[in-house]
């Protein structure tokens, strides 16, 4: 009778990976997350309707919240398609300088990013000022926001795509062309469901840390109620008043919302892999 023995992994067995794995999220996810929804239940749910779901200020800080990080999100989705292409596929002076700026909004803090944008686009700035002679305000107004939101979800997108495309095999794309299809139904047919998966995540991660941004969109937004006022900034002004319980209300609705939106996102993926298997 032949023995056959388990090649011994180079980490320590699943039971002991997996318990260190459960009791590091806690620590730093569930926990933290937990006792934030555990702390609304000492409101009531009227009270807890009444000041996080139907308040009129709070209702619009979540528009401006969301709309814009969806719109900043479809943008990284269109041109970070666009940029992680040329990336990957064409060689030409100046790549690698292009590749380390994506990268520069990760390390960049948020506030130097909104106090850059606001300069920028202002009636006064350099930009700002060309938008301002056509009637078109950009700082403190939702473009600015929009493309605060913009900068710093561009990195996860193309970062996200990146590998992808360095996958994909250009004789499908030459294959597609020998059979007579044209740049678009190669596109369509080829490209794009291939790299699918990773522009909706991609998308996903540029969403939600879209959601949470609070520097760069706190100089560039004017933070005028029922306006340009985004719910982080909301949350910030209840504490400031003690409001803790108010401020707490907004995060877990916050907290529902994106995880409602990541969890379509991630069944969406799952759907696409199941489709092209």
């Amino acid at each position: 009778m032949a023995f056959r023995f388990r090649q011994p992994s180079v980490l320590p067995g699943f039971g002991l990976t997996m318990g260190f794995t459960l009791f590091y999220m806690a620590l730093l996810v569930l926990i933290p997350l937990g006792g934030m929804v555990l702390f609304t239940t000492r409101m009531s749910f009227d009270d807890f309707w009444s000041s996080a779901v139907t308040d009129p200020r709070v209702v619009a800080a979540y528009k401006v919240s969301f709309g814009a990080s969806m719109i900043g999100a479809s943008i990284n989705a269109v041109f970070g398609f666009i940029l992680a292409w040329v990336l990957v596929r064409y060689e030409f002076p100046g790549r690698r300088i292009v590749d380390s700026i994506v990268d520069l909004p990760f390390a960049l803090p948020t506030a130097v990013s909104g106090i850059a944008l606001t300069t920028l686009y202002a009636h006064t700035g350099w930009i700002g000022r060309w938008f301002d002679m056509v009637g078109i305000k950009v700082a403190y107004a939702w473009p600015g926001i929009v493309i605060a939101l913009t900068l710093i979800g561009l990195p996860f997108v193309v970062r996200t795509l990146q590998p992808a495309m360095e996958d994909l095999e250009v004789e499908l794309e030459e294959a597609s062309a020998s059979l007579g299809a044209s740049r678009w139904q190669t596109f369509r047919r080829v490209i794009l469901p291939t790299v699918l998966p990773a522009l909706l995540t991609g998308f996903a991660l540029a969403f939600a840390r879209a959601v949470g941004e609070f520097g760069s969109v706190y100089f560039i937004a004017g933070n005028m109620p029922y306006r340009t006022e985004i719910a982080p900034l909301l949350i910030l002004i209840r504490l400031e008043q003690f409001d803790y319980l108010g401020a707490t209300a907004i995060g877990v609705v916050m907290l529902v919302v994106s995880f409602v939106m990541l969890l379509i996102i991630n069944v969406l993926q799952w759907w696409s892999r199941r489709f092209q298997a």
